[in-house]
């Protein structure tokens, strides 16, 4: 961060503010008074408020002058981002401020409230005041520490100048901003559409006028039913081969086929497409669990494992990879192949479900308990247009199907292997797969560049505020009123108002009362 070098004399926030006072405390089984409204953190945004949503608490009489809002007051959070602040402008008849927030008031033409406004939000976005913050996770501003922080003096007109400025280069800046979140929003609505149109048919249906004579997805199925009995008497013959035993004569009685999906709210499909469950086209098994106790254990290798932060919808996140000790049981069995398809098993809801194929990015990995697989039985089913199906469709359909709490929901692998795929015909899914990622490349280019923007209207945004407070946005006038006159304006301001409280001496603080001496017997 580079020193801000200001042209004019700075001074503490105490010595300029007329008033400084912090909201009151919300204690229902002690406040007093007649119910009125009042802000919280909330309710302050930066250069606004919020007040859709306002609580009441007590005021007593006495409190209304003290915790009561005026016209040109800054309020500044306390907590939660400390010293966002705003400008009160009569917003709202009567209102008052609760304990996380300050009420900042200047004297009538000694400051500008504004400049002190845009002062906190550079300080805040720039970094510079967090020095001042208490505090670990939570951090906040106190009353001590806000009233410590130097603000510049600069004169009165100029500082009014700077605010008009600021405000005439922000509407701009947020003009084109509000651009940028509106083509934001289209290309996640495209990319939702894109998708939906992939897994729905719609977008291949030109594709399908042209071929009609391919094997309709329902031939398909049955080979990949006939695959994933023969896998499954694999695996049986090689467990009975594992422990040294003869196979029963009815081993083979013991199959189950999977059950067809309900399809009483699904959407329909095109002809010659049908629906399926995962567990009828996939192999779905979960994964590792986490176990500090067993690393030390003989007989176990460290072996990369993806986590479910590594698995987002849509791609894979392989920037910090931890290892696990691991079995060669749990290896052999979890080892990720190319062409496996992930999901998550949830958490939050952005959690649930999302997923994406892995493709060998790592030589040798396993996934953990939180994460599914679902390995493909035929490779003629592809696994992007899968999990492009459960990134789109299989969004809503998790959280209805899922386990749900207040704020989390998850999906055990019971529910997952019930999820209903649609199978297309092979060269179809081809088709499908190549049109996606020509679109989808197209408005991941998009995305980047609005990203791009967004990181060029922040930095020309504190750009601006670094001019600003350097005293290089607007040109100096030589007929303002000098900042050595404000200063000294503000000092006499300051000594008055110590005289008026029955203070003496320039810090603000009584004189001390002689200790009367106790008489000795």
């Amino acid at each position: 961060m580079s020193e801000l070098k200001m042209p004019w004399p700075t001074l503490p926030l105490m010595s300029i503010a007329s008033e400084m006072c912090l909201g009151k405390m919300l204690d229902k089984a002690k406040n007093r008074g007649t119910l009125k409204p009042y802000l919280r953190n909330v309710n302050v945004r930066w250069f606004t408020f919020d007040l859709s949503d306002m609580k009441e608490m007590r005021f007593e009489d006495g409190e209304d002058v003290r915790f009561g809002l005026q016209n040109g007051d800054l309020v500044v959070c306390e907590g939660g981002e400390p010293g966002r602040a705003a400008v009160w402008s009569d917003q709202a008849d009567n209102a008052k401020i609760q304990k996380a927030l300050h009420r900042i008031r200047f004297g009538l033409n000694e400051y500008d409230p504004y400049f002190a406004m845009y002062f906190l939000y550079w300080g805040t976005i720039s970094n510079r005041f967090s020095r001042f913050y208490t505090g670990t996770t939570i951090k906040h501003l106190t009353g001590a520490a806000l009233s410590r922080v130097h603000f510049p003096v600069a004169p009165l007109n100029e500082q009014r100048r700077i605010v008009a400025k600021i405000e005439e280069l922000f509407s701009n800046l947020d003009a084109g901003v509000a651009a940028l979140e509106r083509a934001k929003a289209n290309l996640k609505r495209y990319r939702a559409a894109v998708l939906k149109a992939a897994v729905d048919g719609s977008l291949t249906a030109e594709w399908r006028t042209k071929h009609p004579n391919v094997e309709p997805a329902s031939r398909l199925l049955e080979r990949i039913l006939v695959e994933r009995r023969r896998k499954w008497e694999a695996d049986q013959l090689a467990k009975f081969a594992a422990a040294g035993k003869e196979p029963p004569k009815n081993w083979k009685a013991k199959y189950v086929e999977p059950s067809p999906p309900d399809t009483s709210n699904l959407p329909e499909l095109p002809n010659g497409w049908c629906w399926a469950t995962l567990d009828a086209v996939a192999g779905v098994v979960g994964g590792v669990t986490k176990d500090k106790k067993r690393d030390g254990q003989p007989g176990r290798k460290e072996i990369a494992y993806l986590r479910v932060a590594n698995v987002q919808r849509g791609f894979l996140d392989l920037s910090e990879i931890k290892s696990i000790a691991a079995t060669e049981e749990d290896i052999h069995s979890l080892r990720l192949q190319n062409g496996d398809v992930l999901f998550t098993e949830g958490g939050d809801r952005d959690k649930l479900g999302r997923g994406w194929v892995w493709s060998d990015e790592l030589p040798e990995c396993i996934h953990q308990n939180h994460i599914f697989r679902a390995r493909l039985y035929l490779r003629e089913m592809q696994p992007r247009m899968l999990s492009h199906h459960g990134n789109s469709f299989g969004k809503e359909w998790f959280i209805k199907a899922g386990k749900q709490t207040t704020n989390l929901a998850s999906i055990n692998l019971g529910i997952l292997k019930r999820f209903p795929v649609p199978v297309a015909p092979s060269g179809e899914q081809c088709q499908i797969v190549a049109e996606l990622d020509e679109r989808l490349s197209v408005i991941t280019s998009a995305e980047v560049e609005v990203e791009r923007g967004f990181r060029r209207a922040a930095r020309l945004r504190q750009s601006i505020l670094k001019q600003a407070f350097e005293g290089k946005l607007v040109p100096q006038d030589p007929e303002d009123e000098p900042a050595s006159e404000l200063l000294a304006r503000l000092k006499v301001a300051r000594h008055d108002r110590f005289a008026s409280n029955g203070k003496t001496n320039g810090e603000g603080r009584r004189p001390k009362k002689a200790r009367a001496s106790k008489a000795r017997s």
